[in-house]
């Protein structure tokens, strides 16, 4: 139950893009399933998100500083818990944030492939000011929180706002459980160009038959991950699984060999801790971020340069020593169960 002291009833507000389910969305509703648990009143409140055009960006953020969430239906809401922009502009004179990203175009990712802003003057400046107001909205937060240390070091870099990590489970977590170790390695997430399932594809080229590749995930960028499996003569190796039910992803950890996970600067990433908790080893890329923060080279998985012929040896490795394989993924398990959810919301409500 809370803790004695009047503070019941708490809103979580979301910025929701129609028709995605991903890592954003199962934060948020595992938030709220933790808070009901303990006891407090919660209600999501969410507005629909798109992150194209650019010249509406600013609009959607108005959108959110318009809305006043300090009561409903003349009773008050006494506590408001923002994740991702633009919802942490909405007002509240209780506010915290628990950042599980920004809009990362402008952030880290502007300058590489995967942003779609631009080095015009239209640009840099909505680049400038979105800085600006993340600065400021951040400001009024009571205190701010990250869902890992990469994502508080954007903060500070870009907004100059410090912010605590705060790790949390997977929504899995419960029912992920070790299994053998088979004859075919994971990729999960969504299809999307950041993710790089692209790279886990083509490093296959670099594998010995009969290991296979299942994707797990959808996404915009598909036809890309399936021109990669042809251009590099794989494709007969490579499975589309499509978006499993949550049992059938537990399976899916538990029979792997090892698991890929190699996207570009990722926020923290619940594929790492979902495969350690199903006793699998992570190979990841030097450049994938927070998943840097669980994964130890030679130790629970391997830290390989973001090229597929590293990657590609690196599972090869695992392919031909199960039992280093077995070793490695114990090892990351070790790791995952210590990631609770006691105290985090402790922290949120404090």
């Amino acid at each position: 139950m809370p803790p004695d002291t009047p503070l019941r009833r708490i809103v979580v507000a979301d910025a929701q893009v129609p028709f995605v389910q991903g890592g954003a969305e199962l934060h948020v509703s595992t938030l709220i399933e933790q808070l009901r648990r303990r006891g407090y009143e919660v209600e999501k409140v969410a507005v629909p998100f798109r992150p194209q055009p650019r010249s509406e960006l600013l609009a959607q953020a108005a959108a959110w500083r318009l809305l006043d969430l300090s009561t409903s239906n003349a009773q008050p809401v006494d506590l408001l818990i923002a994740t991702r922009f633009p919802s942490y502009f909405a007002r509240h004179p209780r506010k915290v944030a628990w950042i599980i990203h920004q809009h990362r175009a402008a952030y880290e990712l502007c300058g590489t492939p995967y942003s779609d802003f631009e080095h015009t003057e239209a640009d840099v400046g909505l680049r400038r000011r979105l800085l600006e107001l993340d600065r400021r909205m951040l400001g009024e937060c009571r205190r701010v929180f990250t869902n890992a240390q990469n994502t508080a070091r954007r903060l500070e870099r870009f907004n100059g706002v410090a912010a605590q990590p705060l790790y949390h489970p997977p929504p899995l977590a419960d029912r992920l459980h070790p299994g053998k170790h088979g004859d075919y390695v994971l990729v999960v997430g969504r299809l999307e160009a950041v993710k790089r399932a692209d790279l886990a594809i083509r490093a296959m080229r670099h594998v010995p038959p009969p290991l296979r590749l299942f994707v797990v995930g959808d996404g915009s960028q598909r036809h890309l991950a399936e021109r990669a499996a042809t251009e590099t003569e794989v494709a007969g190796r490579v499975v589309f699984a499509g978006s499993p039910s949550g049992d059938e992803l537990v399976e899916l950890y538990a029979g792997a060999l090892a698991v890929i996970y190699v996207p570009f600067d990722e926020d923290y990433g619940y594929v790492t801790l979902e495969a350690f908790l199903s006793g699998k080893p992570v190979v990841t890329a030097a450049d994938s971020g927070g998943t840097l923060e669980f994964v130890r080279d030679g130790e629970n998985g391997f830290v390989c340069p973001p090229d597929p012929q590293a990657l590609g040896q690196a599972v090869a490795r695992l392919a031909a020593d199960p039992a280093l394989a077995r070793q490695l993924g114990a090892r990351g398990r070790e790791r995952a169960v210590q990631v609770t959810w006691e105290g985090v919301v402790e922290q949120l409500v404090a």
